[in-house]
Formats: structure tokens, sequence, C-alpha cells
């Protein structure tokens, strides 16, 4: 009798300690959703005093604008002779550099909900866990890789942000894997505003790959080392967008979480610029 009341005993204390641990987890996760809504709520308040404040418009071509030289022949079907006369985007920072002086430019993805100010620190781990105005936000904000020159393009022009579950920040980037956008090739095109340049560049690559870091290369050893690497970039890509890629082109990268152990990535080529 002893021994059955001393198992009944210690199964209730078992018992006891998983409701516990379930308990704890529970509210942890509670925790995490309320400050997630708060956070986000923080992001779309500043998104909203952004939008109010910046003057974007779209510029129509000047002789400031320079068609970037292609080496190939390209089709005439081919969507880029539409690209190429494409407005680029012009944005006022005056405003936006007051609240933050770590503001680089501006970037607009077609077909996506990114339409943000990009930032820059003195590493890429700051804006992971900052907002626009600086403050602690574990949302983030869009951010160019400390090793880039926004006014000195390297061969290849880095910019993170967190695929956001409420699609801002890089969370609609998400979409570009998916037909609604690759069927439409209006959307292959990214806009930039600097304060010294506005740019337009070409997507020729989009892909979800386990975490690696072989794509956010900012220097090459010759121009040999640059084609493979684009190749490389090319052929992963899960959509052939027939576009080509040589030693005299300039990379943009687009980089964000597809879930915790792969990453999204978009890759588009300068094909037109304009100083300011």
């Amino acid at each position: 009798m002893r021994k059955k009341r001393r198992k009944l005993k210690w199964k209730n204390i078992i018992i006891l300690i998983i409701i516990l641990i379930c308990l704890i987890f529970l509210i942890i996760s509670i925790k995490d959703i309320i400050k997630w809504r708060i956070d986000s709520n923080k992001i779309d308040k500043q998104l909203n005093e952004i939008q109010e404040i910046v003057e974007i418009e779209e510029v129509e071509e000047t002789e400031e604008v320079e068609i970037i030289q292609q080496d190939e022949e390209i089709p005439q079907a081919n969507p880029y002779w539409d690209y190429i006369k494409m407005n680029l985007i012009n944005v006022n920072f005056n405003e936006l550099k007051k609240i933050n002086s770590n503001t680089k430019g501006w970037i607009q993805v077609n077909g996506t909900n990114i339409n943000y100010p990009f930032v820059q620190a003195k590493d890429n781990k700051y804006y992971l866990t900052h907002s626009f105005d600086k403050s602690y936000n574990s949302a983030g904000w869009v951010f160019l890789d400390y090793r880039n020159n926004i006014n000195s393009l390297s061969k290849n022009t880095i910019i993170y942000a967190h695929g956001r579950l409420d699609t801002t920040m890089f969370g609609s980037l998400k979409s570009i894997l998916k037909s609604g956008w690759l069927n439409n090739s209006n959307n292959y095109i990214v806009k930039l505003s600097t304060e010294t340049e506005n740019t337009l560049w070409q997507v020729f690559s989009v892909y979800h790959i386990p975490t690696t870091s072989d794509y956010i290369r900012t220097e090459f050893s010759s121009n040999e080392d640059f084609n493979t690497w684009t190749s490389i970039l090319i052929n992963r890509s899960s959509y052939n967008f027939n576009t080509n890629i040589n030693e005299n082109d300039n990379v943009l990268t687009l980089s964000t979480c597809y879930n915790d152990n792969e990453k999204v990535v978009l890759h588009a080529k300068l094909i037109k610029k304009e100083t300011r």
C-alpha cells in the first residue's frame, strides 16, 4: 500500500513539473508575441512619420542620365529595352538625415512593399536591433553592408533587413520566389536613390539557400574571379531571367531570412544611372 502511495506521489510530482514547464513556455511565448507586436507598432508609426516628411519624385531622363553599356547584343524582345526607359526616383534626404545621419539612400523593389530609406553602421549587427531613429527595436531596419561605399559602388553592393512576418522591412522579399511576382516582368527592377546619384538595377537571379556567405562578397581578385562568382549566382537562380553579366557590371544584392536556416536573395545589375 505504501509503495502504491509513493508511486502515486511521484507520479503527481512529475505531472506537476510538466505542467509548470508548459506554463513557463506559454508565458515566454506570450511575452515574445507581445514584444513583437509592440516593436511592430513602433515600426508602423515610424514608417508613417517617414512618409509624411520624405519627398520622392520620379524623374524623366536628362542629359545626366547614363545607360550602362552592354557588351552582348540584347534581343529586341527582351524587356531590358523597356527597363531603360523607366523613370528613376529622386529622394530629398534633408529631413531623413536630421533623424538619422547614417541615412545612405532609398530603395524601391517593384512588386514588393520595399520602399524605405536605408542606413549604414560600422558593422552589420547594429541595425539588426535598432530602427531608423536608432531606438532599440528587434524589427531592426534596412541597412547597407558596412564594407560598401554607396558613393563609390563596389562590384557587389549589399543591403540587408529582417524578413518580418507582417511584410515590413524585407518581409515581402519572399514574394520574389512566387509565380505571381515572377510572371510579371515589370517586377524585375530595383530603384535606388542616394545623395550623389539615382540608379536602376535589373534583376538576374533570385533564390533561397541554406545560410552561407558566398553571395555577400564585396571584393574579387580578378575579372575571372568575378565572372565565376556571377555564374554561380545565375545558375543558382530559381528562375531564368535571360540576363547576362560580365566583368564590367556592378551587382546589387538584397538578403533576408527565409526561415531560421535559410536566406532569400535577390541579385540585380546596374543598367542606368544619373548623377545628382
